[in-house]
């Protein structure tokens, strides 16, 4: 720490100036948790104020790492031929601007599963680590998971988070948001509440969101009804077929909690093509907050999940990985948006 200031600005004038270490600089700059959150503020303001810049090459030669990070979206069943989910699309602005933080490149790829992607990736050293978004069916998934487990690849994954999740996963705290969904639906009087969503071993989110809906029903002294239940993915025309079905059935509803919002528009459309007004006859909501779901009419009542943080956590988790480093906390809440789809 008794290095004066050069001409050209380095970590170690950077130190001197904060009366810290020059490790303690790098870690402060990578963005890492080791270092208090206070400390880390005065670095980077010293930083800017000597219009320091991060030799990327120069760290990458000491580390052999390439700092950079790849986020790859899998295709997924969509209504237009972008064959990737919205709710992930709007996920990428803060997973982009967490990297920029943190001083980190973004790789972005569209992949197929069945591709060797991982190979492409840190196998070939183009990125330290994987973001994963978007897989479908997680029973087909899970090889895939175990695969790069495995290999000791760094990867983090949007999903369901469970004590026995294969590798790192973040995710919303889905139980306590269909119990939210639940008490939301009971608490306007409706009682007989359909749910639209595969909530089995092969979507675990949407299990997770039925589970909750249940226990809001159980707790009311509401025996779930098998017959106001239909398995359906992420898809608006599948929701409204699903919503058809039951619609069909002759079972009374008056409320409709789909799994996503994508699910929910659907519905919605099939209940104005059977005659049936919203919310007046049923309530209906969502869960995501798409841009879509304020678009609707009426406009559609939803559990938002919180986007900046999402992407943030799991920019952090992947690099904690890389660190080898203490990881943050996997989850992350939700809130009600309530809307004229289960008002009146």
């Amino acid at each position: 720490m008794g290095r004066k200031p050069s001409n050209r600005p380095t970590s170690f004038d950077i130190a001197y100036r904060a009366g810290v270490s020059q490790p303690t600089v790098s870690r402060a700059l990578r963005g890492s948790k080791s270092v208090s959150a206070a400390t880390r503020a005065r670095i980077e303001e010293i930083a800017r104020e000597l219009n320091y810049s991060v030799d990327k090459n120069a760290s990458s030669l000491r580390t052999q790492r390439s700092n950079t990070i790849a986020l790859l979206f899998f295709e997924e069943q969509t209504p237009d031929d972008s064959k990737i989910n919205p709710f992930f699309l709007s996920m990428l602005g803060s997973i982009t601007r967490q990297c920029a933080h943190r001083g980190l490149d973004l790789l972005i790829s569209f992949q197929k599963m069945e591709d060797d992607w991982h190979v492409r990736y840190q196998d070939s050293h183009r990125a330290d680590g994987l973001i994963l978004l978007g897989y479908g069916d997680y029973t087909l998934y899970e090889s895939r998971l175990e695969q790069l487990v495995g290999q000791g690849t760094h990867f983090v994954r949007w999903g369901s988070v469970d004590d026995d999740n294969i590798g790192a996963t973040v995710g919303s705290d889905n139980l306590g948001a269909g119990k939210l969904a639940g008490e939301h639906l009971l608490g306007l009087g409706r009682k007989k509440i359909a749910f639209l969503g595969q909530a089995d071993e092969h979507y675990p989110e949407f299990a997770d969101r039925y589970r909750g809906l249940c226990m809001a029903l159980e707790a009311a002294g509401i025996a779930p009804d098998p017959a106001l239940k239909r398995n359906v993915i992420s898809h608006e025309e599948l929701g409204g077929e699903a919503m058809a079905s039951i619609i069909a059935s002759g079972a009374p509803f008056d409320a409709v909690f789909a799994a996503s919002d994508l699910i929910a528009i659907g519905a919605m459309k099939a209940l104005a093509a059977a005659g049936l007004c919203v919310p007046e006859d049923v309530a209906v909501m969502g869960f995501d907050d798409l841009p879509a779901a304020s678009m609707t009419n009426p406009p559609l009542t939803t559990v938002m999940q919180d986007l900046r943080s999402a992407g943030e956590l799991l920019v952090d988790t992947l690099v904690a990985q890389i660190e080898d480093s203490p990881p943050p906390p996997r989850q992350i809440g939700t809130r009600l948006i309530p809307r004229k789809s289960t008002a009146g």
